[in-house]
């Protein structure tokens, strides 16, 4: 059997970046989207994407970088206002996080190949703040899996204004066998969290608004751009369009 832990790693690092067309013989499909759809409101940011190569595993990836419309508050919510601690988290899972730390959540499906067989992996994906020295946010990316080994692995990428940037090392599954490919991928910034605040030496549960979308569209609507490196050296290059939602009223 394949650690799930390694096929984590791998759709982790997917999971922020989006390509239509992949390296030679690889195709794939991207979205994003936001809930609410509202202009001058509060939202989710999710992105999602599917790989394939003609019945193959997808060629591993190497290094991502997506970029987003610079005036999508990504860097600057009101999420990750606390930094996870990367040893613990590795250690001890989501528990040794901060509440106020986590910043979304997600899942993805790995294939690892046995022979001539393709073998679907499923991974779930949280997604934490971590430490900063740079001025850049930093994400702290946790791929558990449960079956058939439970195991959890720890990814890092770096949020700055407009990019998200992360690296993805070669992932082995078995001796003398392909490393883990990443199929499907599907990640949300924000959502249904609860983080706490102290008022008068009492902590107050609270849901974080999120990301801000701007008070106007950009003309085309919100463009999103991805780069993709593939172990094999090639690379691959892809955008999408979400439309522009309606003004945010009340």
């Amino acid at each position: 059997m394949i650690p799930r832990a390694r096929a984590g790693t791998l759709a982790l690092a997917a999971c922020l970046a989006l390509p239509a067309v992949a390296a030679a013989g690889t195709s794939a499909r991207m979205s994003a989207a936001f809930n609410p759809e509202r202009l001058g409101a509060p939202t989710t940011v999710s992105f999602a994407f599917r790989v394939a190569d003609e019945g193959l595993a997808p060629t591993p990836l190497t290094g991502i970088t997506l970029t987003y419309p610079r005036g999508l508050g990504l860097a600057t919510s009101d999420l990750g206002i606390m930094a996870c601690p990367p040893l613990a988290l590795e250690t001890s899972g989501p528990a040794a996080c901060p509440p106020d730390s986590r910043m979304g959540a997600g899942s993805a499906t790995v294939e690892i190949a046995f022979g001539p067989d393709l073998v679907p992996e499923q991974v779930t994906l949280t997604l934490f703040a971590g430490p900063s020295t740079d001025g850049y946010l930093h994400l702290l990316i946790y791929a558990r899996g449960e079956s058939p080994v439970q195991a959890g692995v720890v990814l890092t990428a770096v949020l700055a204004r407009g990019q998200i940037a992360i690296t993805v090392p070669p992932i082995p599954s078995l001796p003398e066998a392909p490393y883990v490919s990443v199929t499907e991928m599907h990640i949300t910034l924000g959502g249904n969290l609860t983080y706490y605040e102290t008022v008068r030496r009492r902590s107050i549960p609270y849901h974080p608004a999120g990301i801000g979308l701007p008070d106007t569209c950009p003309r085309g609507g919100f463009r999103f751009a991805s780069r993709l490196a593939f172990l094999d050296g090639e690379s691959a290059s892809t955008r999408t369009v979400v439309a522009c939602p309606g003004s945010h009223r009340g």
